[in-house]
């Protein structure tokens, strides 16, 4: 008998499908279709620190009068704030009495503020844990990579310090040494990382010589980007639970990210392309794989395929196709 439980950052999951924070999990009608359909847990839709500033200089932009007054620029500042995470925590709640799987409340940032003592509201709320889905864009050349390094830990003991329940962070591919941030992150108190995170990337319109923006959603190949770093930083770090996330559009690239040594996979194209019902199909082809390989549960080969657990380590460090083709014949 195949069994897909699983556990992931300390919460017990009928399987290893996360579904990713996105408008698909901004209501409990849609949290309530991907429970239904079979998946693991979910991410709620983030709340967005940037978003939040972007409406206060919006209001405070329209009206001259407000800037001219601090205390009016304090109550808007904190009415935005306050309404928003309001939504935020009702949608929690609601969440939590819809459906029975663990409830993830994202926070996605880019300072240490004191807006991120919200955490405590989302844990009060119910939350089973917190996903700080953390972004800095430095575009000053003058500062120091360590700077921008910092300001993710930052973000985290911040939060940390608010909530008991458990935190994991969400971020990109672009940092000097992934394995050591992980291991700040851990060290800093993580209980696990998402890797990796999928940004807004621009583009350029030739007709009318405009920047837009490029492909929203990620291809099977993207899987490329996370599974190389899920298989080393696996084998590195021991006790920090990894989330694959990008590029997984079906049972194959689940088990792929599995075998690299990841606890969960997180979904979020493909349920926008392909819609709820391919989580039953992706538990199907799991299930097809234990059989046929013997597995009677994940852990049986989550890792099998790891940095540490391959004959030739190496396979995970090439980067230049010259190693590539100087080895086929």
């Amino acid at each position: 008998m195949v069994n897909l439980e699983t556990t992931y950052l300390g919460l017990k999951l009928k399987n290893p499908l996360v579904a990713a924070s996105s408008g698909l999990t901004s209501s409990v009608e849609k949290i309530k279709e991907l429970a239904e359909a079979g998946i693991g847990a979910i991410v709620l839709k983030s709340i967005f620190e940037e978003q939040i500033n972007n409406e206060v200089t919006n209001m405070l932009s329209k009206d001259q009068q407000n800037t001219s007054y601090p205390e009016a620029e304090d109550y808007i500042k904190n009415y935005l704030r306050d309404n928003t995470v309001t939504k935020h925590l009702e949608l929690v709640k609601k969440a939590k009495e819809a459906v029975d799987v663990p409830i993830i409340a994202s926070i996605n940032c880019v300072s240490s503020a004191e807006w991120t003592s919200f955490a405590r509201d989302f844990e009060e709320a119910g939350a089973d844990a917190i996903e700080l889905n953390i972004f800095y864009l430095p575009t000053d050349r003058n500062e120091k990579p360590g700077v921008v390094e910092q300001l993710y830990l930052d973000v985290l003991k911040k939060v940390k310090s608010e909530v008991s329940i458990p935190v994991s962070v969400k971020f990109g591919l672009h940092h000097s040494n992934i394995i050591g941030m992980a291991d700040k992150l851990k060290a800093n108190g993580a209980a696990g990382i998402v890797m990796f995170n999928r940004f807004y990337e621009p583009d350029i319109n030739l007709e009318t010589l405009e920047l837009t923006a490029s492909e929203v959603f990620s291809s099977p190949a993207d899987i490329r980007r996370s599974l190389r770093w899920v298989g080393i930083v696996s084998s590195a770090i021991n006790n920090l639970d990894i989330a694959a996330s990008t590029g997984i559009h079906d049972g194959d690239g689940v088990l792929k990210q599995l075998l690299a040594g990841a606890k969960v996979a997180q979904l979020c194209s493909s349920l926008y392309v392909n819609g709820a019902g391919v989580v039953p199909k992706m538990l199907e082809d799991m299930t097809a794989f234990m059989k046929k390989w013997n597995f009677k549960t994940v852990a049986d080969f989550r890792g099998r395929l790891s940095y540490k657990n391959i004959p030739d380590p190496l396979l995970y460090e090439r980067s230049q196709f010259m190693k590539y083709f100087s080895n086929k014949k």
